[in-house]
């Protein structure tokens, strides 16, 4: 039977913890990597928290992939991540994914407003 988006979430809120702007603000100091996962236009629009690296979704299989000349460097497997989007769904998605790419600390922190409602930075658009 084909996978529909609710199966996809399902297993990718399984796989990945969520977790908080506290939590993710320790993993930062500790080295991690803040990503933000969202598409060009909503960065132009919004802004990013501060200090986060942008891929968007639809192109991090060919940066997470260190085989690949197109592998983002900020991308390192042992690595602490912790991802966000605008609510969290493409976050949670993109963190199953590198975890099946063998990425092994990966957190979904939701979206941007999570951040913000927490009160982390954001640098303007």
């Amino acid at each position: 039977m084909p996978l529909t988006v609710k199966d996809m979430m399902e297993a990718a809120n399984a796989v990945v913890k969520r977790v908080d702007t506290a939590f993710a603000q320790v993993a930062l100091g500790q080295g991690g990597l803040l990503l933000d996962v969202r598409d060009a236009v909503e960065l132009q629009q919004t802004g990013r928290a501060k200090g986060a690296h942008h891929i968007p979704r639809s192109m991090l299989e060919f940066r997470a992939d260190d085989t690949l000349q197109s592998h983002d460097p900020e991308l390192q497997k042992d690595r602490p991540i912790v991802l966000y989007c605008a609510a969290g769904g493409r976050a949670a998605l993109a963190g199953k994914l590198l975890k099946d790419m063998g990425y092994h600390q990966v957190y979904n922190l939701g979206g941007l407003s999570d951040w913000i409602n927490a009160g982390g930075e954001v640098s303007e658009p």
